[in-house]
Formats: structure tokens, sequence, C-alpha cells
């Protein structure tokens, strides 16, 4: 593992990439991003205060032909004139950019803790302790309570929430709306009633949850009103 990505991660040096995985996955196994739950982020803009994960080696090349590209045609990506000051600038970074201090390759497992808005790393997984939580703490368990089931099955009518067809009893799975490997919990708001077939389709996506262009997604909204 990259040294960036340890120090991003507050990884010492010496740490195996097997033994940072194994902690990483540890820490996050009861945590979720809060912006899934609520509906919004409780961060704002101080996510930025938090480490940016570094760029992999063929992102830096991409931007850095970016550069060059800018000083040879003297126009920036939007058409409009590279001044003076940016030109300087670019030549400084083209200057001392050095391969090596960048990653090939990032595994998800760490792409999935960065903010989709700012791209820092989410405080939660850094912030987040037994201590913070009130006083109902996350039940982070696959298996879920009789009674859980049985309101889930009251409140969706027996109904597929995914086909929207009648569930014959021994076709009923109860699905995680925030998967349980992301940390959803098995409680009544995050299970839906599903047939087999229609769970297994889903696997651990947050497709259905989260736009995949959130800056986009908002401007959608905006024109709607």
């Amino acid at each position: 593992m990259h040294s960036s990505l340890k120090k991003c991660f507050g990884y010492g040096a010496d740490l195996s990439e097997k033994k940072i995985i194994k902690d990483w996955k540890k820490h996050i196994s009861n945590l979720c991003k809060p912006c899934w739950e609520l509906k919004y982020c409780p961060y704002g803009p101080i996510v930025e205060d938090f480490p940016l994960i570094p760029l992999t080696r063929r992102q830096c090349e991409d931007h850095n032909e970016y550069l060059k590209q800018c000083i040879e045609t003297g126009k920036i990506g939007d058409g409009s004139k590279l001044d003076l000051k940016r030109k300087k600038w670019f030549k400084e970074e083209i200057k001392n950019y050095n391969l090596d201090d960048y990653p090939i390759k990032i595994p998800n497992i760490f792409l999935e803790a960065s903010c989709k808005i700012f791209g820092h790393i989410c405080p939660v997984f850094f912030m987040a302790e037994p201590l913070t939580e009130t006083k109902e703490r996350r039940v982070h368990s696959r298996s879920i309570l009789r009674d859980v089931m049985l309101k889930v099955v009251r409140r969706d009518g027996q109904i597929c929430q995914k086909c929207h067809q009648p569930v014959p009893d021994k076709e009923v799975e109860f699905d995680h709306i925030i998967p349980y490997s992301r940390g959803g919990k098995s409680t009544v708001e995050n299970l839906r009633l599903v047939h087999i077939k229609c769970n297994r389709k889903k696997s651990n996506s947050l497709d259905e949850i989260l736009h995949p262009r959130p800056i986009e997604h908002l401007w959608e909204l905006r024109n709607k009103k």
C-alpha cells in the first residue's frame, strides 16, 4: 500500500496492507455515513477539514497532460484565456510532479469512505466511537428479530417493495435498504419485504438511494421547482 494512503488514514508507514485493511474493516463494520440515514450531511463544509484521498497515478498523469495542453494552447478547459499567473502556476505543477508520490490503485473500501460532494473522507469514520452513540446503541447484525419481521410484513402488506407483486410465504425475504455491509441496521425503518429473486439482484449497491452525480441532482430538483 502506498505511503500516501497510509498517511491519509492515519496508519504507520511500517504497517502492512493486509493489517490496515483488516483494521479498517473492523473500524467501519458498525458505521454508515450519516447522510444515508439522515438524508442530509450533518457535517456540511467541515468535511473539507478532513483528509483528502490521494489521486491515483493515472489521474495525475491525465491532469499533468491537461496542464501541458493549457500552456500550449493558451486556454483553459472552459475556453477562456490562460492568464500569466495561472501559466506560471501550471509550469511549477508540471516541474514538481513526481509519479512515485501517488498510488497506482486505491482499494474500494477506502474510496467508499469519501464524501461524494467534497471528496474528503467522511468525519464519521474518524470520530464515531461508542461514547458518541445515543442511548439506543446501533444494533449491527444480520439476524432480524421476530417482532421486527412482523412489523415489516404488516407495514408492507406482504407486497414486494421492488416489483410490487404479492409475495408467497416461502419466497419472503427482508432487504436492508442501506446494505448490511455498508453499516445498515436490522431495524423496521431500514428493512423492506421483497421476493427472493428481487433481493438477489440488488447486492450491496447504493444506487437506489444515492444519485451518482449529486450536483446534477441538485439542479434537477431546482428546475422542478
